[in-house]
């Protein structure tokens, strides 16, 4: 299926610690490589793996230790009951986006094609980049821009589209980027475009706001020793890993102990982010933004 080569790989199965007896879950299974790995650690273990896109579906591993669930990881608690699962000795995440996404056309997550303005990891999900892109007001757009894709010009790119779509619907990548062309900064526009369409695919699959979802759920369900590992690809997601790691929520004072401790569920094990190897990141174009953050349930 055209999926990527597994970032990180050696040092995120590391930092699970696996235990061959011991029962994990793989939040974002794609093309299965972190699963293959952890799998080939486990004696009677379990692992459980999630993944929303149906594309996944061919790349299941055939094992009896191996459970799956085809939807979005925010239902992790659901899903670990429904296997009996009570608690887990560690949880992978990797949240980049495949290779496959961006080189299937009519997925829409790429502006190197022209195809449907889709985006949706979920294909059954009802609303698109499309819906959108034609549907927001102009605030709103705007406010998706500046908060998902950090863009200066949020506003004036808004009302652009806004203008557009008033004569006709934008549908296809081509008709959106169109619009988008007299903003594009000279020397730069590959960069603009990848932060515009960040912000639209985030977005339409609600990303930042699964992603707090799931992270809240590990405090209830990894044990304590066990190990929380989360690839990173930019500020935004990596932001909220590292707060919730740090303090256990994402915002607001950090609850403290009779004696003035600090409350938080997991302490970090590498206080440096892992970053890949220059060899990596040559081998493999993908690992250029990536970060790894290990932390340890208490």
């Amino acid at each position: 299926m055209g999926y990527h080569t597994p970032v990180l790989l050696k040092e995120s199965i590391e930092g699970l610690q696996i235990k061959p007896n011991g029962d994990y879950v793989d939040v974002t299974f794609g093309g299965g490589g972190h699963s293959r790995e952890i799998i080939k650690h486990l004696n009677k273990g379990r692992l459980l793996a999630f993944d929303q896109d149906d594309d996944a579906l061919l790349n299941l591993i055939d094992d009896k230790r191996f459970l799956f669930a085809n939807h979005n990881f925010r239902f992790l608690k659901n899903f670990l009951k429904f296997n009996k699962i009570e608690k887990i000795d560690g949880l992978l995440a990797d949240l980049g986006v495949s290779s496959h996404h961006f080189d299937v056309p009519e997925r829409g997550f790429s502006f190197r094609f022209d195809g449907d303005l889709d985006m949706r990891m979920n294909q059954s999900a009802k609303i698109s980049a499309k819906n959108l892109v034609n549907e927001y007001k102009e605030t709103e757009l705007a406010k998706v821009f500046w908060e998902y894709g950090e863009l200066k010009n949020s506003r004036k790119l808004a009302r652009a589209i806004v203008e557009n779509r008033e004569n006709k619907k934008i549908g296809t990548i081509k008709e959106f980027t169109d619009v988008l062309m007299p903003y594009l900064p000279k020397h730069a526009e590959h960069k603009f475009l990848a932060k515009v369409f960040q912000a639209l695919r985030i977005e339409v699959n609600r990303e930042m706001e699964f992603l707090k979802e799931m992270l809240l759920q590990t405090t209830d369900v990894i044990k304590p020793g066990g190990r929380l590992v989360v690839i990173t690809y930019h500020s935004l997601e990596d932001r909220i890993v590292k707060n919730f790691i740090k303090n256990g929520k994402f915002k607001g004072e950090v609850e403290k102990d009779f004696y003035g401790n600090l409350k938080v569920p997991f302490k970090a094990v590498n206080r440096k982010i892992i970053v890949p190897s220059e060899s990596e990141i040559q081998e493999n174009n993908r690992a250029r933004s990536a970060k790894l953050r290990i932390a340890e349930r208490v």
